[in-house]
């Protein structure tokens, strides 16, 4: 048997590979392509709150909004696709740039 078919961990007892993971990026498109009705959904909500008055919309608020209105979960639904569904959201809508804030980007 080659040494690359080897099934044994190498001498320093670590596994020869990492499981890869997808990114946060890449879950998220994955989420986003099987759920388009929780961005259409998040859409209405700051339309609601910005009708309302309010002056500036926080995507954590939203989420648990969302969660509310499901009772049986969002199945899925990651607190680290906010900061994407807002980036998404001023792509979109670029005039609720001052109600959504978002920060630099530490990830790909």
């Amino acid at each position: 048997m080659s040494a690359s078919l080897q099934k044994e961990p190498p001498a320093s007892g670590r596994p020869l590979c990492r499981e890869v993971r997808p990114t946060i990026t890449e879950q998220f498109h994955a989420f986003d392509a099987a759920h388009p009705w929780v961005y259409r959904a998040l859409e209405e909500l700051i339309i609601q709150r910005l009708t309302a008055g309010a002056p500036r919309v926080g995507l954590k608020a939203l989420f648990e909004a969302l969660r509310w209105r499901h009772p049986h979960g969002v199945t899925g639904l990651n607190n680290n696709y906010t900061a994407l569904y807002a980036r998404r959201l001023l792509a979109e809508h670029p005039g609720w740039a001052s109600a959504i804030e978002v920060r630099r980007r530490r990830s790909p």
